[in-house]
């Protein structure tokens, strides 16, 4: 009997693949062999200033070396942008999304303690948030304690995921790192779905892209497991399924700093350049995942 098991590598092209990404896609690729399943590569290269081809030929090539096959063809988000743009407009029509003018400086002053994650949005403070809307399961929700803000006609402005208020605490169950509670308005806020210049968030383009590629298991980084919480919410909103998820303890530098692709000395170019086989590279790997 066939394996109904899918999963997906998801590289960005935005500089080259440590050993944190090879760590991590090399635990993928084991997982859908074990399975029988079938394993697929996503390219997330909807990041316009950052994404360069040369780094896409490179993450395909140092994969390739490390001894990881994937199911063709490679999907590009960048070709994907329509398929985000429906489900940012059901959002929108079922009262799940609204708009935003806060500008990167207005969110910076939310910044008020450190973050898991070095890259992680602050805690919205919900400045954009309508003070009554109607979600998508057609209840009314209380004022919110924000204001109401009128948008300038014209003005640029980013789209919000509108936490519903009957979204208290969000849990899931982690196939290698166990029960994780996330609680929205205390880990999280309304995330962002759409940039002002046109481009979805990793949120919104990797839940539609999860479902529509039939994926059954997440493997990815512990870095994301916020991101999860969030991602349950959007898949609860757009009706799609909730896969299981395997996060993945982060590889650190000799600091107890995670791997960043900054790290050019733990790149897999570099340890190529330097002689190191896959064979040494993966046993390398720690198996406590």
């Amino acid at each position: 009997m066939e394996s109904t098991y899918r999963s997906r590598i998801a590289p960005s092209p935005t500089g080259y693949l440590h050993l944190g990404h090879a760590r991590t896609f090399w635990i993928a690729a084991e997982r859908a062999r074990a399975a029988g399943g079938t394993l697929l590569f996503r390219n997330d290269d909807l990041d316009p200033h950052r994404s360069k081809p040369n780094f896409i030929s490179a993450m395909i090539e140092d994969l390739r070396w490390l001894g990881l096959d994937w199911q063709p063809p490679m999907v590009n988000q960048s070709e994907r942008l329509p398929l985000y743009r429906a489900a940012l407009d059901r959002l929108i029509a079922q009262g799940d999304a609204y708009e935003c003018i806060c500008t990167r400086k207005d969110l910076a002053r939310l910044a008020h303690a450190p973050h898991e994650e070095q890259d992680d949005e602050p805690v919205y403070d919900g400045h954009c948030r309508p003070i009554q809307n109607v979600y998508h399961s057609g209840h009314s929700e209380e004022s919110h304690s924000a204001c109401a803000v009128t948008i300038p006609s014209g003005k640029p402005t980013t789209w919000r995921f509108r936490i519903p208020a009957n979204a208290t605490r969000i849990t899931f169950h982690d196939q290698n790192l166990g029960l994780h509670t996330f609680i929205p308005g205390r880990n999280f806020g309304d995330f962002l779905l759409w940039s002002r210049d046109g481009v979805p968030s990793y949120q919104l383009a990797s839940t539609v892209d999860d479902a529509a590629m039939g994926i059954t298991e997440l493997v990815r980084g512990a870095d994301l497991l916020k991101s999860t919480a969030r991602q349950i919410l959007l898949q609860c909103a757009l009706g799609l399924p909730t896969p299981r998820y395997f996060h993945c303890r982060l590889v650190r530098d000799e600091h107890g700093v995670r791997l960043a692709k900054r790290h050019d000395a733990l790149s897999l170019r570099t340890l190529r350049e330097q002689g190191q086989t896959p064979q040494q590279i993966i046993a390398s790997f720690d198996t406590s995942l």
